[in-house]
């Protein structure tokens, strides 16, 4: 039960806590001065605006040899209407907001050249992609504005729906929170053969879910004044707040990304209703989990099949944060589906134990810009790890409770993918059993992963707080 402190204990707690040499931010949000969801849904309304959801353009490959492409990723200042009468200064990846969909195949050599027209500097991370450390795009790649950069690698994974966003020391969070992110699809023999919705677009569907403020004016407001990072009063996907969708009555598969700074998101329907959960992070699952309830921290993705054929037309089917409608399906027509739901996706090859040749502790500590791991502030001219390349190791990652704000980290590793081993000595859940890239890490809970270093190079891992991870909650492992 959480007991209340009377104002006496709580200013000597401040007190306490100021001494010890962390920052108490005094001057929150004010939410008077924010657009609300219902004051923006009204306003569009009046002014007609068709808010379908909108769709990523898939990435031109300019290479016609199959086996390698080619693709040019230009991150550019831009204005976006989110509101009606109002432009928003935003950035994007060859537009004005978030970025075109990258799709290759297992096998794949991948040449992709960034172009950077911003006027500031920026890195582009595969978030989730297994390369190695020269072409993963840390903070410590920069591209200078004007600049070109042109990373080149294999895809040696398997299917799955990754993403790219900027790293660049200092300004990754107000980067990302201008619209700098875009998905990464790997499909390979087995995606091809599963007959699940794959008709890019139409049943098979991308979500970049984030929370945005805005101000009166239409801007964005970013205020890192918080302890958790920058949050949003307005959640928007795909670049806009509360859309719809149209669909017909089949199976629609949804590829979701967590791509806020800052917060969780709690994912069901408004009527209840299951869905199946087919992926996590770094690809499929063995089987279809049935949920009623998807949770993603900042990092993390999933898809999910939802079944519209039990519907009848005219139905409008939501999907909510928590309580909070964020995009509608509207049953349109009728659909000739034929498309399942497979008792079996993939096989997932387990990393056992006994394949680890060392075990490593990690502890996410403090609040605020006082954060680090293992007491130990990030620090890019310093290695804190160092493993050999083609070594298993098992990971225990413990989140320490902060004074005064009990909260929990997205905890991301580069350059791989990992196994959860157990959640405070428990196994995961079915949803987190398959590959992962990002896991989060509950309040005073310990999570220990499983993770084989295949390529060379270093790598960061960190909190995907963004502003945590600005804060220097981050480390840099060196696989040699």
């Amino acid at each position: 039960m959480i007991k209340t402190k009377n104002i006496s204990t709580v200013a000597a707690v401040v007190a306490g806590v100021a001494a010890a040499g962390f920052i108490i931010f005094a001057n929150p949000i004010n939410k008077n001065k924010e657009m609300s969801t219902t004051e923006i849904n009204n306003i569009n309304k009046k002014a007609k605006i068709n808010n379908s959801l909108p769709i990523p353009a898939l990435l031109e490959d300019k290479n016609p040899d199959p086996k390698i492409d080619d693709f040019t990723l230009e991150p550019q200042q831009g204005l976006t209407s989110f509101i009606a009468g109002t432009q928003t200064k935003t950035m994007g990846y060859n537009g004005n907001f978030l970025g075109p969909v990258i799709r290759v195949n297992k096998g794949d050599q991948v040449n992709i050249h960034v172009n950077n027209k911003l006027n500031e500097a920026t890195t582009v991370h595969w978030h989730g992609v297994e390369v190695n450390g020269e072409n993963d795009g840390g903070p410590d790649q920069a591209i200078k504005p004007g600049t070109t950069w042109n990373p080149s690698f294999t895809i040696n994974q398997q299917a799955a729906t990754l993403w790219y966003h900027p790293h660049f020391s200092g300004t990754t969070a107000t980067q990302v929170y201008s619209g700098l992110a875009g998905l990464f699809y790997v499909d390979d023999e087995v995606s091809k053969s599963l007959n699940i919705p794959k008709d890019y677009g139409i049943n098979d569907i991308p979500l970049v879910i984030q929370d945005r403020s805005f101000n009166k004016d239409g801007s964005f407001k970013y205020d890192t004044n918080m302890m958790d990072g920058a949050t949003g009063n307005n959640v928007i996907v795909n670049g806009a707040v509360k859309p719809y969708l149209d669909v017909k009555k089949v199976k629609i598969r949804l590829r979701i990304v967590n791509g806020s700074n800052a917060s969780n998101f709690n994912l069901n329907l408004d009527n209840k209703d299951d869905f199946y959960q087919i992926a996590s992070d770094g690809g499929f699952l063995e089987s279809p989990v049935r949920q009623k309830s998807l949770f993603l921290a900042p990092g993390e993705r999933a898809e999910i099949i939802i079944d519209f054929s039990k519907y009848d037309k005219g139905t409008k089917v939501s999907l909510i944060n928590d309580k909070t409608e964020i995009l509608s399906f509207n049953v349109k027509e009728d659909g000739n589906d034929t498309t399942e739901i497979p008792d079996v996706l993939t096989k997932v090859n387990k990393i056992e134990k006994s394949q680890a040749t060392k075990v490593r502790n990690f502890d996410l500590q403090g609040m605020g810009n006082m954060v680090s791991i293992n007491g130990q502030k990030f620090d890019m001219n310093r290695i804190d790890e160092t493993v050999k390349q083609g070594d298993t190791e098992i990971w225990n990652i413990t989140s320490e409770e902060a004074m005064m704000h009990n909260m929990g980290h997205p905890f991301h590793i580069h350059g791989v993918q990992f196994q959860i081993l157990s959640r405070d000595g428990k196994e995961p859940d079915e949803g987190e059993t398959g590959w992962k890239d990002t896991v989060y890490i509950k309040p005073n809970e310990k999570v220990s992963i499983i993770v084989k270093f295949n390529n060379k190079g270093t790598f960061m891992y960190h909190c995907h707080i963004l502003e945590h991870e600005e804060s220097g909650m981050m480390g840099q492992i060196k696989v040699e």
